[in-house]
């Protein structure tokens, strides 16, 4: 028996057991952590968000101040926001024959597993957790569909500017924690693409 950790998150599990022939995940997590770093996104247009100063380096360098802003020493990512999907590095997902979901919190990467990898099995939930399951992804691709952001930052995802970006003495909020340097490297799910799987 094996049991893979497929989330970097506590409370939002995505563990996948390998028993003899089979191959069961429990719950499938989506870590929303990740959009702590990225500006909000307001519903009436704010000029305090829109007039925040881009970020630069240390030595005046301000090739990232349309993507990254700075807002009371820390940096944000000014761009959709994107979120951190369970890793798909340690189990080929595909293999997978059934998904076990607890409540409608532990589905919500649920759309990426069975349209993006390849899951050809079976989803097993309660009633109610696939109703408010469904009601909570759909609130989620509404808000961020009526809300868009007028750009889709990429830059400050390259290594190398990470590393210029280390120099930096203000706490940066997107990179510096492990767990979210680790995790914003992984492939970034746009809520959007969901509106087809609910």
């Amino acid at each position: 028996m094996k049991l893979y950790c497929l989330s970097g998150h506590p409370t939002l599990p995505c563990n996948v057991l390998k028993f003899k022939s089979t191959t069961i995940m429990l719950d499938c997590g989506l870590d929303m952590t990740s959009t702590l770093n990225f500006l909000p996104l307001p519903l009436v247009q704010s000029p305090r968000l829109s007039n925040l100063p881009g970020w630069s380096l240390k030595d005046g360098n301000a090739f990232l101040d349309k993507e990254l802003k700075e807002c009371s020493g820390h940096v944000f990512v000014d761009s959709v926001p994107e979120f951190c999907l369970p890793e798909t590095e340690l189990i080929d997902l595909s293999t997978v024959d059934v998904i076990l979901i607890s409540n409608y919190h532990c589905m919500m990467a649920l759309p990426y597993i069975t349209e993006h990898t390849g899951f050809t099995g079976t989803v097993y939930a309660t009633e109610p957790t696939v109703q408010i399951g469904r009601l909570l992804m759909e609130e989620l691709v509404n808000f961020i569909e009526r809300v868009p952001k007028a750009q889709s930052a990429s830059l400050w995802k390259n290594k190398d500017i990470q590393r210029l970006s280390l120099c930096k003495t203000v706490s940066i909020v997107f990179s510096f924690s492990a767990s979210t340097f680790i995790l914003l490297e992984l492939d970034s799910l746009f809520p959007t693409l969901w509106k087809g799987c609910v």
